[in-house]
Order: structure tokens, then sequence, then C-alpha cells
């Protein structure tokens, strides 16, 4: 135990919290002794398998000597760490990697890019859409989609009716939204000969049966006909089923995947009607999705689903009225039923938008309120009515939704009030969280000499404790050894402590296909209440520090999400850069690095709180 820091562990749903009382002596820095290991080879391990065009190889020696890559001397920093970049062809890539005699043999293999290529006189399996069943509206679009030989006559029947489906010629694949971070994110070549695409719209409800398609093909011409695995479904307007949100904080998302964006989380017992369903991804996994009438889509696992009810929910909402308590300002919205919503954070407002609901409202109760000028509303289509709340500051501090019963209520979080006349403490009356990244079995990033990010975290979070706390605040960490917390017991950690502000700490590494001599340090931001600091805290400590910037990132990362506080995460530099590691694995600078970052935040919570 290295000093009694406020823990923060996870017993069922509930948080013990013990107060930072004071600093703690910091046990010195042992990183794994390159000189002990001789040649060591940190990443990639023995046998690894990649879709990359490169790979960078990761390792340390003893400064003596040299070390060479298939009879190739590799450049080494002061301490003898080095990263070297390598093309990767199709197949098996071998390095052997040399240092006086002693050779590691590392093994990549490149897998070559998917592609089914269809077969000269068929339909590509498992390319029929739709691959599961699926429901829609009536007057919506319905599309169908096959692989097929290029050339071919494609067309689908469905409910007797027969369709011609097109072939793409120009179609562009976007890479992934990872591709950002390693300057990749342009569209990828054409491709879309054999891929073809058809749409119809249905006028009323039905069931209209499994599609079934017609390839025709060949000179002299053959015919195939498959059907395909889904069934497609018209919904009836006047007997939809009823969805009830049964988790804390609904995941809803723009498309039936999880690859699409995240609207608003909709809290527990929030109902509205079911306007279709499809088969999507869930991380890599098959899930049922539906879609809620007001366009968000989620899934099916989270939601209670009521046939047979008939009325879709609505509501009106009248009087609305705002009750103070200390550190938050509750708003009440007083409904018939908890209904969709969404939330947008502006420079200086807050919008809250309610759905399947109508206003009839004559009187809001908002007396003179610490964050709160004035409250505006209105009915902005039928069905929709829109809040907006104009703050008296741009910085915002955390907000919460929930239903308590049927009625809405929107907390919004005061400012901190500091200490200024303390020159020496300005953080007293302010908490904040540091959540060390990754932690037993995850280890994160590796530096060359087997030294890990969960380690490099944890020593540095516990510096930035320290610093924090010597200027007043009242400081928490998610860890203070080394163990496994999953992201969502830290994001509970955040929502139940209210802190101040909540700051991740982590270091960097890149993904297969980066440049190995990246560095820097970077900031990562979701809610609009968080990028102001983001954005201060990168500036502040790359001109303090001297350190290269990597950059500030709008992220959806599950430790930027959370809304109850300012959350930032904190990338202090590149585990993989064999220079920058080198600062990483030395406690003097590391220290600096914590002490820039305790003044950073100091000087912008006394320029943020008015």
């Amino acid at each position: 135990m290295l000093g009694k820091y406020s823990q923060l562990g996870i017993v069922g749903s509930a948080i013990i919290l013990c107060p930072f009382v004071a600093p703690i002596v910091m046990a010195q820095l042992t990183p794994p002794d390159a000189a002990s290991k001789s040649l060591y080879i940190s990443y990639p391990p023995a046998n690894y398998k990649t879709a990359s065009d490169r790979i960078f190889l990761i390792g340390s020696a003893p400064t003596e000597g040299k070390v060479s890559i298939n009879q190739t001397s590799v450049p080494r920093s002061l301490k003898g760490h080095f990263a070297s970049v390598f093309n990767l062809k199709v197949g098996k890539n071998t390095f052997d990697v040399d240092y006086k005699g002693q050779t590691k043999t590392i093994v990549v293999t490149r897998s070559a890019i998917a592609k089914t290529d269809a077969p000269k006189d068929n339909f590509t399996p498992s390319s029929l859409e739709p691959q599961g069943d699926m429901a829609r509206m009536p007057g919506e679009l319905v599309c169908f989609g096959a692989n097929a030989p290029t050339k071919s006559k494609v067309q689908v029947n469905i409910a007797g009716q027969d369709i011609k489906l097109q072939e793409q010629t120009k179609s562009v694949e976007l890479p992934d939204n990872k591709a950002v971070l390693i300057d990749k994110n342009q569209p990828q070549a054409m491709y879309g000969a054999g891929q073809y695409l058809g749409c119809a719209i249905a006028a009323a409800a039905a069931d209209l049966g499994n599609p079934t398609y017609k390839l025709e093909t060949g000179n002299p011409p053959t015919t195939v006909a498959q059907t395909a695995p889904g069934k497609v479904q018209i919904l009836s307007p006047l007997n939809l089923d009823i969805a009830e949100v049964k988790v804390e904080g609904g995941i809803t998302r723009t498309g039936a995947s999880s690859d699409f964006s995240r609207l608003t989380p909709l809290p527990k017992g929030t109902r509205a009607a079911i306007t279709a369903r499809q088969m999507g991804d869930n991380n890599g996994k098959q899930a049922n999705w539906v879609r809620l009438d007001y366009g968000g889509w989620i899934l099916a696992e989270q939601v209670n689903i009521t046939s047979g009810v008939g009325v879709p929910p609505k509501t009106i909402v009248k009087s609305v009225m705002s009750k103070e308590r200390t550190g938050a300002t509750d708003v009440i919205f007083p409904l018939q039923v908890a209904v969709p919503v969404t939330l947008e954070q502006g420079t200086n407002t807050v919008t809250l938008t309610l759905y399947n609901t109508t206003a009839q409202t004559d009187i809001i109760r908002f007396n003179d309120n610490p964050i709160v000028s004035r409250l505006d509303w209105k009915q902005t289509t039928p069905g929709v009515v829109q809040y907006v709340f104009n703050l008296k500051s741009n910085q915002q501090w955390g907000y919460k939704l929930k239903y308590q019963g049927s009625n809405l209520v929107l907390s919004l979080r005061h400012p901190p009030k500091l200490n200024r006349n303390n020159l020496a403490k300005p953080l007293i009356g302010t908490k904040i969280l540091l959540d060390p990244g990754h932690g037993g079995k995850d280890s994160g990033a590796v530096g060359p000499n087997g030294y890990t990010e969960k380690e490099a975290n944890l020593y540095a979070a516990k510096l930035l404790a320290n610093e924090l706390s010597m200027r007043g605040a009242s400081v928490f960490l998610s860890r203070e050894t080394d163990k496994f917390i999953e992201l969502s017991d830290r994001q509970t950690i955040i929502d139940n402590l209210e802190p101040t502000l909540a700051l991740s700490v982590h270091h960097n590494s890149l993904p297969d296909g980066g440049n190995p001599d990246t560095k820097g340090f970077s900031t990562f931001w979701y809610q609009a209440q968080s990028q102001s600091l983001a954005l201060y805290l990168h500036n502040y400590v790359v001109k303090d520090t001297g350190r290269p910037s990597y950059g500030v990132f709008w992220n959806n990362l599950a430790l930027a999400r959370p809304a109850s506080a300012p959350s930032v995460l904190l990338e202090l530099g590149f585990m993989s850069n064999p220079s920058e590691f080198e600062l990483i694995a030395t406690p003097e600078e590391q220290q600096k690095m914590a002490k820039s970052i305790a003044n950073g935040v100091t000087q912008w919570l006394l320029a943020s709180v008015k």
C-alpha cells in the first residue's frame, strides 16, 4: 500500500469511498531492465497475424553492440530501445532479430483482404438480403441486395412482385474509424462489379414472406433461383408493439448496428412504439435490433416488448418547475408516460427534446438560478417539444437524465466553489476522479523493454493525485493496485461519485500500420462540456513541458462518454516510440508531467468557474 488514497471498490452496485488524507511517498519506478533480459522483443508476439500491410517490431537490448533485423542494423535510442517498420507481403513474413549472436525469430502472417468472388453461374453465398427477418412501416423503402456474376440479370420476387436489381459499378468503401489515428482515413479502392441492389415501397401492412432471387447469366443463359433467409414484414400503424427500456441508459444508435453512432441514452422506463426490426451486428455478433418511433435503434435485449397495445405511448406536458439542491438544479417535467428524449449541449445552452409530446404549457416556475438565466420552449413539430436552457456560463459541469415514475428529471450540476483566497490550495472544494487505465489481465500497450502501460498509468495517476491533493483537491482513484475493472464499472464510479471532473490516465500506442516514430501528448473528449478542458490541458502541457503534440480528438471512448462530469482521457505519450518511452520510464520526467497537468487543471478551473 503506497498511501491512504480514496478507495473506490465496487461491491455489487455500491461504491466504497474513503477520503484522501495525505501525500504518499512514491516507490522507485522499476521497469524491466533491458540489461537483465539481453535481447527483448515486446511486439509483436513470436507468431502473429494481421491484415495490415506493414508491422513495427519493438524491443530492447543492452547498448553495447548492435541489433539487426534480417541482417540489417536498426537504429536505437540512447538506452537501447528500438522500433522499426517493415512492409508485409501476403502470407508468412519471417524476421530474425539478432543481438551479439542471440537470435529471436518472429513470424508475422498477413491475411489477404477478405473477398468472396461470385461463382460463375450462381449467387455468392450469404449475400442475399435480408439475412434475418426485417420489418418496416408502410410507405418506407424496402431494399434488396445480392452478389452475383457481373453483367447478369438479377431480380427479386416478393409477394408476387418482380423488382429488377441494378449492378453497382461505382461504389466506395470507407476505412475503419481508427484509420484517422494513422493518417489513412481516405476512401478505399472502388469496388462494385457483381453487387446488385434494388428497392421497393409497400403501401399496406402485410407479411411479405421471404424474397426469392432469380439470376440469369451466361450464353446460352442459365437461370438460378434462391430464397433469402430473412422474411419481410410491413407493420400496421394501428397495431404496433411497444418497447420499454429495461436497463439504465439504454444505448440508442442511428442504425441497426453497433457500428452506427450513438444518440442520447434513453433513461430506464422510456416507452415507445416499434416501427422497424432488423438483424444487425453487435460488436461482432449478430443480434436483433428494433427502431423506436422517434428514430433511434436499440438492441431488442435492452427492452421489454409488449404486443397488442394498440395505442402508441404519447403524452402532454403542462407546467414545468425547478428545484435547487446542494450542487445541482433539478428540472421536473410531469408527463403521462416516459417518452424518448435527446439532449444536446451548445456553447451556452442545453437543449432537451421530448418526443411523442404535445405542449399544453401555460406556466413554468424557474427562480433565479446559479447556472440557468432563462428557459425557453417551443413545439417544433407535431409531437416534438423542445426546451432550451440559456446558461450563465459557457462551461457546463455535468447532467443526469432519469425517470421517476413518469416524471422526467433533468439534473444540471452547479460549478464548484473554489477558494480563490487560498493561493496555496486553490482547489479546495473540488473532487477529482483519476482513472488509471487498464490493470490486472489487461496490460494495455507494452514498451520496448516489457514495461506495461497499466503500470505506467498507475504510477502517473498517483503522481498526479499527489499534485492535485497538494493544491487542495479531494482526489479519488478508480484503482490503487494492479486490478482489472470493467469499463462499465469505471463509468459507474464517475456517475456515482459526481466529481468536479474526471481524468482517465493512459499512455498511447498505434495499431498495426502506424509509424512508431509517432509521439506526443494528446487528449480525448466526447461530451461538449469536456471540450474546453481537453483543449486547454493539451495546449498547456505541450507548451509547459516542451513535449510534442499528437492532437485533440473527439472520440467515442467509454471513459470520455460520462455526462455527469466533464470527463477527458489523457494519453501522456507513446509506449511504442523508443525515445518517448524513455521519458515515460523516467520518474523525474513523469513527475514533471504530473505537475504540468495539475497546474493546467488548476488554471482551467480558475478560469472556468465564474
